[in-house]
């Protein structure tokens, strides 16, 4: 029988960061995962690489006053925790909030982490100072997005399992965590037959032989539910968002599959906040697909005009880049899955990013020559944003307005979008480009986006008039919604230990990452600020692998 002092369950970045920090501690550690070995770190792999940091050295180069104080008001306006069972989720948003603002930079740092200078502006909200949303720039581009997020975990694991203490078993998948006078004591599973599937790709589940591995501890980092449909939309909030889509583009590979959630309540776990989810409204399906229904996010600027399937604009705050949720419940609430950006080329060069490390090769390759060329001097969009204008089937183009609602209307059934309503709302927001002053919502929100320099300089097109040819062409996209993240979670305490359903503390058995809604069993409460997923993985699995209930 193997053994070791601690098995891990998921290879993602919550899993790297717990079994770097464990073997730092000097102890024997096992991971077990049921993907193959390239597919290690997971779906921070894919992430775009932005982390929640608070007063740093890159904000006040750009201008932006941050403090603790000013990031825990946004987060519990955000959280709006409400339940008896978010004592501990609250605690994890403290503790978080403490760490982005003191140890977690410089942590960072000194591993070899870096950050793109500009901050970007996530979620801004678009209520009242105490509600959702960020007051301030905090979103920072790790350089080298997702795999140089990842990076400096997997090379400390790798050179721990050089030295023995680290042990990697791929294609392992657990179905049992054993338990004995109530307490963890390993895991068993099936080992899957090997797969050499590029990474993120589907991979088979045959089996050809299974396993039993005993610890003192167990850690659970097996992340979230979003490359599951049918776990999505059974727990979908109805009350709060409507009903869920019939039709979504999965923003995560498919091996995010929540299994281990019913595994981990089978040996006491609580689950809790199971209803509360991130997806997000601007999916677009991948004209080069790597997993199944493969979509992919546009991070919009604030400047594209945003209309629903009946071609109605949507009031504040469903803005681009403002209040994700707010705006799904818009969506969800006519009826249809889906709606629209009108926009202009110039909005487009300089507004659309996309998310995905592999959309942004010139970031991942750490190239500054590249990222200059592409998003600075260039005069069309990443070669990524245009290369999904010519090939992805949710992108239109064209030189006059009542071209483009034809082709818009020629992508769904029904003839839904009348030429004379659009036209006349983008003619009511282009008479108010003329003046400093405007009655219109987006456009206080362009200017004050332009007030930031970070904005001004990469993120927001000078306001012009949509209708001007001088501008376009004009581009319409039809926008999916795009599943993305689980917020509730197994409930942990600060020592990343899950919790039975009477609140004590299950001997041996931890959670940290998504499967633990980052912390606590759900520490974003309601809504989330952006960049505290990866934060989040980063923080949770230092937590359990730091544990002092770790023996």
């Amino acid at each position: 029988m193997e053994t070791s002092d601690v098995i891990i369950v998921g290879g993602g970045l919550a899993g790297l960061v717990a079994a770097a920090e464990l073997a730092d501690r000097g102890k024997s550690v096992t991971i077990i995962d049921q993907e193959p070995e390239g597919f290690l770190g997971g779906q921070a792999f894919w992430s775009l690489g932005g982390l929640c940091l608070i007063d740093t050295p890159e904000q006040r180069r750009m201008g932006v006053r941050d403090s603790r104080e000013l990031a825990l008001q946004d987060w519990m306006g955000s959280a709006q925790f409400d339940r008896p069972e978010d004592m501990w989720p609250r605690k994890w948003a403290e503790a978080y909030v403490d760490f982005a603002a003191g140890e977690m930079r410089p942590w960072l740092y000194e591993q070899g982490m870096r950050w793109f200078p500009i901050v970007g502006w996530a979620e801004r909200g678009g209520s009242f100072g105490s509600g959702h949303g960020n007051s301030v720039p905090r979103f920072h581009l790790t350089w080298g997005v997702g795999p140089g997020t990842q990076e400096p975990f997997e090379r400390r694991v790798r050179e721990h399992e050089a030295a023995g203490r680290i042990t990697l078993k791929f294609r392992h998948r657990c179905s049992n965590i054993i338990m004995e006078n109530g307490a963890a004591k390993g895991v068993a599973g099936e080992i899957l037959a090997p797969d050499t599937a590029q990474r993120g790709q589907k991979t088979n589940r045959d089996i050809v032989g299974d396993f039993e591995l005993r610890a003192a501890s167990v850690i659970v980092t097996s992340g979230g539910i979003g490359g599951d449909f049918d776990l999505v939309r059974k727990s979908w909030p109805v009350d709060r968002l409507g009903q869920p889509p019939k039709e979504m583009v999965a923003g995560v590979p498919a091996h995010v599959d929540g299994r281990m959630v019913s595994i981990s309540q089978a040996a006491g776990g609580n689950l809790i906040n199971a209803d509360r989810m991130w997806h997000y409204c601007e999916g677009v399906k991948n004209w080069d697909p790597i997993w199944p229904n493969h979509g992919i996010r546009i991070l919009p600027g604030p400047s594209s005009m945003w209309f629903d399937a009946n071609g109605n604009r949507f009031p504040p705050p469903g803005l681009p880049g403002f209040d994700s949720l707010g705006t799904l419940k818009m969506i969800q609430d006519t009826g249809f899955d889906y709606s629209w950006f009108i926009t202009t080329q110039k909005i487009v060069k300089k507004e659309f990013a996309l998310s995905g490390s592999e959309q942004n090769p010139d970031f991942r390759d750490k190239s500054w020559k590249e990222v200059l060329k592409q998003r600075i001097f260039n005069k069309a969009a990443t070669p990524a944003v245009e290369a999904f204008k010519e090939h992805g089937e949710n992108f239109v183009v064209a030189d006059t307005l009542r071209e483009l609602i034809a082709k818009m209307n020629g992508l769904t059934p029904g003839d839904l979008l009348s030429l004379d309503k659009i036209e006349a709302e983008i003619r009511a927001r282009d008479a108010q480009v003329d003046n400093p002053f405007t009655k219109d919502v987006q456009m206080m929100a362009i200017h004050a986006a332009r007030n930031y320099k970070g904005d001004r300089y990469q993120r927001t097109a000078k306001p012009h008039k949509i209708l001007d040819p001088a501008n376009g062409p004009l581009i319409g996209v039809k926008l999916n919604i795009i599943t993305r993240k689980t917020l509730g979670g197994l409930q942990t305490d600060l020592n990343s230990q899950m919790l039975d359903t009477s609140g004590a503390v299950i001997p041996g058995l931890f959670a940290a990452g998504e499967v633990a809604g980052f912390g606590g069993g759900g520490y974003h409460g309601y809504n989330a600020l952006e960049g505290t997923f990866l934060g989040g993985c980063i923080f949770s699995g230092r937590q359990a692998g730091r544990a002092d209930t770790i023996a």
